[in-house]
């Protein structure tokens, strides 16, 4: 968990406190964030787009679930795919 929270940390991303397995982070963004979560699942990540009417309008977030039985590989894999995913998205948006 310490791991994912500092690489988001280090990618300039918005996470919400939690110590627990499931872990949110905030994109603000409706649509942002039905893509990012589309993105990452066609890479072979299962990663939550959690949105309004589920949450506060304004506070749309991926919903990450780590388990102890992920690797530092696969955590490090995870936020190199975020990473590459917002930044692809973004410049389209452009």
């Amino acid at each position: 968990i310490e791991r994912f929270r500092s690489g988001v940390r280090e990618l300039g991303l918005e996470l919400m406190d939690s110590t627990t397995p499931i872990q949110p982070v905030l994109l603000h963004d409706d649509e942002l964030t039905l893509n990012v979560g589309e993105q990452l699942r066609a890479k072979g990540f299962l990663v939550g787009a959690i949105r309004p009417p589920t949450v506060p309008v304004g506070s749309a977030r991926l919903r990450i679930t780590l388990c102890a039985e992920h690797t530092e590989e696969q955590v490090d894999r995870l936020l190199d795919a975020l990473d590459k995913t917002l930044v692809e998205l973004r410049s389209k948006s452009e």
